[in-house]
């Protein structure tokens, strides 16, 4: 039987596995110290989503805005046009609203302590453990689901997430090396995101397998256990495409909220059935409903919305405006209105 590794013997092994297998990302730095802009910018981005969606995102908004004090001198529209795509829209109005904090009461440098970087616009208790460690090499856990994954595998923790999550957390931070934190959090991440997968792990190659204690049980491809999910509602909805000429009406939804801030082809309440009138509609005319039905899945709810046409004029507003058609690639329509652009153009 081999001999159980240390905590530091564990950190020690995965370091020099990340130090060759790592991924190279572009807002990484391997063995160094990191810009805590990209860093941040890399994070909130990651937050939801995937590192093949994020890459692009990534590069086009540091060629945009290359620091933070640019970033937090640019218009929210241009920010939430250029996040258009991403998707969890409330991110993007953090992530402008945290650049003005950082350059208003912290000179533009990013604070080092947890505690204050728990304190900035849109950064929850994973992001903060994550700059602190990548960005300024302090001792914090940084625990994701990757990471949740791994250790729940190499420990055989059989307790359903989310009940596992302080147990998960308890045990990353005993893991955390006191020189190189911010590449171990790293390597952790690169180890569930290309190893330690949720389908089919490969434990032939993994730096842990000798240890793993869900491998020697047999059930590592079966962990983390997950409680059963409650089935998502679905939402309907009208979505009023009204037209003049080559001109599309629009409006900004409320700044709080699902989608905030986000331009919209306008709509009825999105509720369980759709109403039985049109009364929500921009004006009264005689709207023609298109075939089939649009569909977008959120995190919560599913999503069925019923296009319907019409052309007339409306004295648009601040928050309606009418948008050529052949430019409603530049504005911030978030996916689920681009799918309905779709439908009709």
């Amino acid at each position: 039987m081999a001999e159980e590794w240390s905590a530091e013997g564990l950190s020690a092994v995965l370091l020099a596995w990340y130090d060759v297998q790592g991924r190279e990302l572009p807002w990484r730095v391997k063995g160094g110290r990191a810009d805590p802009y990209r860093v941040w910018l890399s994070e909130i981005m990651l937050q939801q989503t995937t590192v093949a969606a994020v890459k692009d995102y990534f590069q086009k908004f540091v060629v945009m805005w290359p620091t933070v004090q640019e970033l937090a001198a640019a218009p929210l529209d241009d920010v939430l046009k250029a996040w258009a795509g991403l998707g969890y829209y409330a991110r993007a109005r953090n992530l402008h609203k945290c650049a003005g904090v950082v350059v208003a009461e912290w000179g533009g440098d990013f604070p080092q302590i947890y505690q204050n970087l728990l304190g900035l616009p849109g950064v929850g208790p994973y992001t903060a453990a994550a700059i602190a460690a990548i960005a300024f090499d302090h001792q914090h856990a940084a625990v994701d689901g990757n990471v949740e994954r791994v250790l729940s595998r190499y420990y055989c923790i059989e307790t359903p997430l989310p009940a596992s999550k302080p147990q998960i957390k308890s045990l990353a931070q005993q893991l955390v090396p006191q020189r190189r934190a911010g590449d171990f959090a790293q390597a952790l991440m690169d180890l569930g995101a290309t190893i330690c997968t949720p389908k089919s792990p490969n434990c032939e190659i993994c730096p842990w397998t000798v240890q793993c204690a869900g491998r020697k049980a047999g059930v590592a491809s079966t962990l983390p256990r997950k409680a059963t999910k409650k089935p998502v509602p679905t939402r309907k909805a009208y979505m009023y495409w009204l037209q003049n000429g080559d001109r599309v009406l629009l409006r900004r939804r409320p700044e709080k909220g699902l989608l905030g801030g986000m331009m919209e082809v306008p709509s009825s309440e999105w509720v369980a059935a759709l109403p039985r009138n049109h009364a929500a509609a921009p004006i009264v005319a005689k709207w023609r409903k298109l075939p089939g039905v649009v569909e977008h899945t959120f995190t919560h709810f599913h999503f069925e919305m019923t296009v319907v046409v019409a052309e007339g004029n409306f004295p648009a507003d601040v928050d309606w405006r009418w948008v050529r058609i052949d430019s409603l690639a530049g504005e911030a329509l978030p996916t689920v209105m681009r799918k309905v652009v779709a439908k009709v153009v």
